[in-house]
């Protein structure tokens, strides 16, 4: 499982770096700096999707 982020959708409201700053690290502005296809973790697979959901402007997806 791979994330992605559309940065031109990002609003920095960094509500992904609430669920796991980790696997959705943000950049010195709080927007998403996650990249185009950034790996999951084996096992933070309910992480991300929980990362992804909390994104208000609906800048991150999974890619399968």
């Amino acid at each position: 499982m791979r994330i992605a982020v559309d940065s031109s959708l990002c609003e920095a409201h960094g509500q992904c770096g609430v669920v796991d700053y980790e696997l959705f690290p943000l950049d010195d502005d709080g927007f998403s700096a996650v990249g185009s296809a950034r790996e999951v973790p084996s096992g933070e697979e309910a992480t991300a999707s929980l990362g992804v959901a909390a994104c208000p402007a609906r800048a991150l997806r999974i890619l399968e």
